[in-house]
């Protein structure tokens, strides 16, 4: 035991592992357990390769604590203190705490990178297949294999995947339950979250001000759910709590959109009560002015500001992406702002005229003399007899007339009269030879005993046609690049051309080689057939760099 160079943090006797007693050590750096009477470590478990820990419920006779390693190896320890069972849980919970503020320092930092292609590949099991097969094989190398091959599967990843909208009615999906003490319980999902943070800006920069630095996400939402500012809609006194302003935010922002107004003609966002009677019809709509309000006019007031914001949230989602696509496209747009500007302007009066005339224009009230008066658009026919008797017949075919036709069907009936002269039955060959001898080349029969009648496709096993299908995979994904190497204009095109060269050899070596090893000795028969168009491919490919070769050294 080499504690003379570690720090010894924590010993605690009286430790069992694999029905052997010791003593368990937390190190510096590392997690030992050491047999009794004995100075060799038989446990090392470095705290970088722990990734979690699990104790033995309570209850339960032994008192163990379980440490559980990346790989998956789990290492179990048993307390098995003298002084009784309090002891053993109290030296557990030692343990238990202070690996508790070991792990996160040395917590394994795993490369983002390459958690992502981990991802991918197991997203896709192609690009798996291909890679098992070119990297694995050592036919290219895996830089290579990342920077060439699967760029098209990273550029897929890579976009931006669509923007779940923000749901009118999300925050009623919030059913709270009751739990079982006289309180509410919520349950919020992060797509819940992110409806909120779009809709409600004011919430979104108090949760960055205060998680977690001031208070942790679970503290934000269950002040969030307690406070005035989600049940606004009640009557309450001013409030102390960090959501106050959130509403005074929102209020001035209510204010702005109502003076900015709706494009809408025919709503109408400050009214609180329905008037049967239009104006100027000698009443006078009297509004009676509160200072406080009442519940009904709240609610009211904060239904309208749910929708005003779900709408911007979208309207923004949209809005973001068609200037930011195209550079040329929000250049043009803004210098051609003087001219949108009054383009709306322009449209503003008459989208408000077309509305007020969908509102009161009704299609059954139309007057039946403008339907009379309509004229269709005319007819333009170049041939009118055709159109009026319907198909004629083409005058260059030539017709028969009835003795014509009697001529030549007393013709025919001759010839088949004569069939039977021309050919004597001695010279013809009997039914039942004829069935015989098409019986004797039929598979099966006495002169076709080595025909199978099963096609290349039935022969071949399915691991066998699996493993053509692979290599059929790989090849194509080889020769792909390297044809398209051609012509080698540059000097990164012919370095890259003959790196694919030699890739396929590798390919040839390390891959087909020992499949057609492999089919000789299962399937001779098939094993020249199976290989034939893949060594056809390969060939076609190395004489294309000879050629490539042979000018180049002119």
């Amino acid at each position: 035991m080499s504690t003379s160079m570690e720090d010894v943090l924590l010993q605690v006797p009286h430790v069992r592992y694999k029905k052997g007693d010791g003593s368990l050590f937390l190190m510096d750096q590392r997690l030992i357990w050491m047999v009794e009477n004995k100075d060799t470590v038989a446990v090392s478990h470095p705290y970088a390769d722990i990734k979690s820990q699990k104790i033995s419920p309570e209850g339960k006779a032994k008192v163990q604590l379980q440490v559980v390693l990346h790989n998956g190896v789990s290492s179990t320890f048993h307390f098995t203190s003298k002084n009784g069972t309090q002891a053993q849980i109290a030296d557990r919970d030692k343990v238990k705490e202070m690996l508790q503020n070991l792990l996160p320092k040395f917590k394994r930092k795993v490369d983002k990178e390459l958690e992502e292609k981990n991802k991918l590949l197991s997203s896709n099991p192609a690009l798996l297949q291909l890679y098992k097969d070119l990297v694995m094989a050592e036919v290219v190398s895996s830089e290579e294999f990342w920077a060439q091959h699967a760029q098209q599967y990273m550029k897929n990843q890579k976009q931006q995947p669509q923007e779940i909208g923000v749901s009118g009615a999300f925050l009623a999906d919030i059913k709270p339950q009751t739990d079982g003490c006289n309180g509410l319980k919520y349950n919020i999902t992060p797509d819940i979250i992110e409806c909120i943070f779009k809709t409600y800006p004011a919430v979104k920069k108090k949760y960055i001000d205060n998680v977690p630095s001031k208070l942790t996400e679970s503290q934000f939402w269950t002040k969030f759910f307690q406070s005035h500012y989600f049940h606004r809609d009640r009557k309450y006194a001013e409030s102390k709590d960090i959501f106050t302003e959130c509403g005074k935010i929102d209020d001035q922002e209510m204010k702005k959109d109502i003076q900015t107004g709706v494009d809408d003609p025919l709503v109408n966002l400050t009214e609180f009560e329905d008037n049967t009677i239009d104006e100027g019809y000698g009443t006078r709509n009297e509004k009676t002015h509160s200072t406080s309000g009442t519940v009904s006019q709240a609610m009211i007031k904060r239904f309208n500001q749910h929708s005003i914001m779900v709408l911007k949230a979208s309207k923004n989602q949209n809005s973001d992406n068609p200037l930011q696509e195209n550079g040329v496209q929000s250049k043009e747009s803004s210098t051609n702002g003087t001219s949108s500007t009054a383009k709306k302007k322009d449209e503003g009066p008459v989208s408000k005229r077309q509305r007020i005339l969908e509102k009161i224009t009704y299609d059954d009230l139309e007057d039946k003399v403008e339907e009379t008066n309509m004229q269709g658009r005319p007819l333009n026919l170049s041939k009118v007899e055709r159109y009026l008797h319907g198909p004629m017949p083409d005058s260059a075919i030539e017709y028969w007339n009835a003795s014509e036709a009697t001529t030549v069907l007393r013709g025919v009936l001759q010839e088949t009269r004569q069939w039977s002269s021309r050919h004597s039955s001695g010279s013809l060959v009997s039914p039942a030879a004829a069935v015989g001898a098409l019986g004797e080349l039929s598979p099966g029969g006495g002169l076709m005993r080595g025909f199978q009648e099963q096609s290349l496709a039935q022969l071949v096993p399915p691991d066998i046609e699996k493993e053509v299908r692979n290599l059929y995979l790989a090849l194509c994904e080889l020769l792909h690049h390297f044809w398209g190497c051609f012509p080698p204009t540059t000097p990164n095109a012919e370095a890259k051309l003959v790196k694919m060269h030699e890739a396929l050899n590798r390919f040839h070596t390390a891959k087909l080689k020992p499949f057609e090893d492999k089919l000789i000795r299962e399937l001779s028969p098939l094993s020249h057939h199976l290989t034939k168009h893949l060594n056809q491919l390969l060939n076609a490919s190395y004489q294309k760099f000879v050629n490539y070769q042979k000018i180049k050294s002119r």
